[in-house]
């Protein structure tokens, strides 16, 4: 696995050194009007947020936020897809996604939703899945991890497998996972041509640890 990675510069990290820059469809927000905790959403996140955020590693020194990029498939429709990121403070992207996402699709209708997000659902926000699903017989929920949550931990065990017995489908996300959110929701520079995803060293090895990790825990 990989080591212990360096503390990330606040760039790195999702937080752009200068808060008044925005960053493609990101909400310009000066710090100083920033609330306790901020939901940020768009279409495309920066490459250099993906690039630390998302990285399977096992050690998650420095990543202090949920990002959840999003696919919301309806029958009829055209899908929709954006993403959310949180600052782990009050909440976090996945119940702004219950909260603002979901209430804006057609009632009574059945959804397809894909998330991928850069670490496992935590206890408190694993339970709200569950009540969603349970709620919401329409919808259809797999999440797609890069990383797992606190997994030695026995709650959180048993809050992924009290998701997988709601019905929601958990994967980890294997290297073309992380080309797919790549290609479809992180920004390139404008006036440059996309630039190709370039997997990080022990992206394969990683992925099989955490799938033999989740294999575990939900069997």
């Amino acid at each position: 696995m990989a080591e212990k990675q360096e503390e990330p510069s606040n760039a790195q990290n999702g937080e752009p050194d200068n808060a008044e820059e925005g960053e493609g469809k990101k909400k310009k927000v000066k710090r100083e009007d920033l609330p306790p905790f901020e939901i940020v959403t768009g279409e495309r996140l920066p490459a250099i947020f993906f690039k630390f955020q998302f990285r399977n590693v096992e050690y998650s020194s420095g990543r202090n936020k949920t990002f959840l990029c999003y696919v919301v498939e309806t029958q009829g429709k055209e899908p929709s897809r954006g993403y959310l990121e949180d600052e782990h403070a009050a909440a976090h992207a996945e119940m702004a996604f219950f909260n603002t996402i979901l209430p804006t699709c057609q009632p009574g209708a059945r959804h397809d939703v894909t998330w991928y997000v850069s670490s496992s659902p935590c206890v408190t926000c694993a339970q709200r899945i569950c009540e969603a699903l349970r709620k919401n017989k329409g919808l259809r929920l797999t999440i797609m991890v890069g990383r797992l949550f606190m997994w030695e931990e026995p709650d959180m065990q048993a809050a992924l497998r009290s998701m997988k017995e709601a019905g929601c489908k958990l994967r980890i996300m294997k290297p073309q996972d992380f080309e797919y959110v790549w290609k479809n929701f992180v920004e390139q520079e404008e006036g440059e041509e996309a630039k190709s995803f370039v997997p990080w060293e022990d992206i394969q090895e990683n992925f099989l640890y955490y799938e033999e990790k989740l294999a575990e825990i939900l069997h």
